[in-house]
């Protein structure tokens, strides 16, 4: 009897059962985990992945820096010129005045303006001086030195967008030599939330007086790359996936069809008459003319790249402008 009840006490004491004092690790399990996070932050998600890749581009961008060079120091000479720069925000380092000179209304504008911006240097000198520094022009007793303009490096513009997330939208100008003709494209670039303007580093307009004031102060905040060889340049934003769009007259595609223009970009326009140079016309991926019913055999550089750039705006926010 005895042996039978210690087989008993046996069998009972080696059946599985519940754990006596769990430590509530059942509810624990059963509460929720909090709200579900954001697609960019769920693995195996598209955002999460998209965004990673993005981050890590980023990552291997070195600090975007303006790395294009300086263009040369400028003098503009004369009182309506010198106000008018300083009026239109030309930056400037120092205004030079003749001594003895005829304080009319125009020379006293100027002085104040130059004294209201705060940064710029307001020096006497004789009138042998000026007309030394001047190469004996007609300064009128005013001369304003403009410091050489520094220029970014067009793979800046590009890496710019990108850090911003946005898809990069550049023009680059080939054969533009009027200065006017460069500020409005930095004008039109401006306005319609481009992130720069490419030149090449020769046989072309750079970022004088002029193109500062026909930009009408967008230059500020608009940067101007220089290129050392524009084909080269364009083939290396090829390489970076950034789609070349060539106008020309004679362009295969229209404007309105050339669904290039909502991606990354660069327009390229050629001079008013001679249009794209050959090597660059044979770079370009696709050569787009504009619509022009009024018969108008062209148009300038300015008209023209804001005509474009508005079209690859429009596409970009899915409105009419």
């Amino acid at each position: 009897m005895a042996g039978n009840s210690q087989r008993r006490n046996r069998r009972t004491s080696n059946k599985k059962g519940a754990t006596v004092g769990s430590g509530g690790q059942r509810r624990k399990g059963l509460e929720g985990k909090g709200p579900t996070p954001k697609a960019e932050n769920r693995k195996g998600h598209k955002a999460f992945r998209v965004t990673n890749a993005m981050n890590r581009q980023a990552a291997k961008r070195k600090p975007v820096a303006r790395r294009g060079g300086k263009g040369t120091s400028e003098m503009v000479v004369g009182r309506n010129p010198v106000f008018e720069a300083l009026r239109d925000g030309v930056p400037a380092s120092t205004l030079y005045v003749q001594q003895f000179i005829d304080n009319d209304e125009r020379v006293r504008e100027a002085l104040n303006l130059a004294t209201g911006r705060g940064n710029i240097n307001i020096m006497e000198a004789p009138r042998p001086e000026l007309d030394r520094m001047t190469n004996n022009l007609n300064h009128q007793g005013l001369v304003l030195q403009v410091p050489p303009y520094e220029y970014a490096h067009p793979e800046d513009l590009a890496a710019t967008a990108y850090d911003h997330h946005e898809e990069p939208l550049i023009v680059a100008l080939d054969g533009i030599t009027d200065p006017r003709n460069l500020g409005a494209v930095v004008r039109s670039v401006a306005a319609f939330g481009g992130h720069g303007v490419v030149v090449p580093e020769r046989r072309a307009a750079g970022m004088t007086a002029g193109a500062w004031k026909t930009s009408a102060g967008t230059a500020a905040r608009t940067p101007v790359a220089r290129a050392t060889n524009l084909t080269r340049c364009l083939e290396a934003y090829q390489k970076a996936g950034l789609a070349v769009v060539g106008l020309a007259a004679d362009g295969d595609h229209d404007i309105h069809d050339l669904e290039a223009l909502s991606g990354p970009v660069v327009i390229v326009v050629g001079s008013e008459g001679k249009g794209l140079s050959r090597l660059v016309g044979e770079t370009c991926d696709y050569l787009v003319r504009i619509p022009m019913p009024g018969g108008a055999e062209s148009l300038n550089a300015g008209v023209a790249a804001g005509v474009v750039l508005y079209e690859a705006a429009r596409r970009r926010t899915g409105t009419s402008l």
